[in-house]
């Protein structure tokens, strides 16, 4: 599909309240923030909101013996981000958190949409999940698109990532198979069907 085709789609899909929800899903490292960030550079009245800002916090997580698990469904404050999303719904403009990579934890109230703001993308691995915890989000978009990219691909951008970050190639490997890949194949198998599934996007 091509990138001006995608963005005409987004312009044009009909809103069910005063904000268009767009869900963009896909595993992780399948380019969702890469595409999400051309998205945004093109559609003036739009504003990406990532679901990254609902990871539990690292103590919490290690608490409960999910941290080596950190990106699982589990590991989101899937209820807060719910009630986020109802509120886009509702017409709101709520702050709302964001990720820190660097930090690793998230930052509370440190994103906001503005006053020109039309469509809301929301980005994140579980937008379209058949889960009861999940599935209320199904009914609020107005549009949604999964990126699909196959596993080996999947695996070197992961592998690519954590040695960014300093890990080394059996580290790296460990957290890519152990986790990462595991989550990107829950994705594929329990996600509802989106409206626009690509697999390659011509920038």
């Amino acid at each position: 599909m091509k990138f001006d085709a995608l963005v005409e789609r987004i312009e044009t899909a009909p809103k069910k309240g005063l904000l268009r929800l767009v869900a963009l899903v896909g595993a992780p490292a399948s380019g969702k923030s890469t595409l999400s960030e051309a998205i945004d550079a093109r559609i003036p009245s739009i504003s990406v909101v990532p679901m990254d800002g609902f990871h539990l916090d690292n103590p919490l997580l290690e608490k409960r013996g999910t941290l080596n698990r950190k990106g699982a469904p589990e590991t989101f404050d899937a209820a807060g981000f719910v009630h986020l999303i109802r509120r886009f719904a509702a017409g709101e403009r709520p702050f709302y958190p964001l990720f820190d990579r660097a930090l690793d934890r998230s930052i509370a109230g440190a994103g906001e949409i503005d006053e020109h703001c039309e469509t809301v993308l929301v980005e994140g691995n579980y937008l379209l999940f058949d889960h009861p915890d999940w599935r209320p989000l199904h009914d609020l978009w107005d549009l949604s698109i999964q990126v699909s990219v196959p596993q080996d691909m999947l695996r070197d951008r992961l592998m690519e990532r954590w040695q960014n970050f300093g890990f080394d190639e059996a580290s790296a490997r460990a957290k890519a198979e152990g986790n990462d890949l595991p989550n990107a194949a829950l994705v594929a198998a329990q996600s509802v069907a989106a409206d626009i599934t690509v697999e390659t996007i011509s920038l």
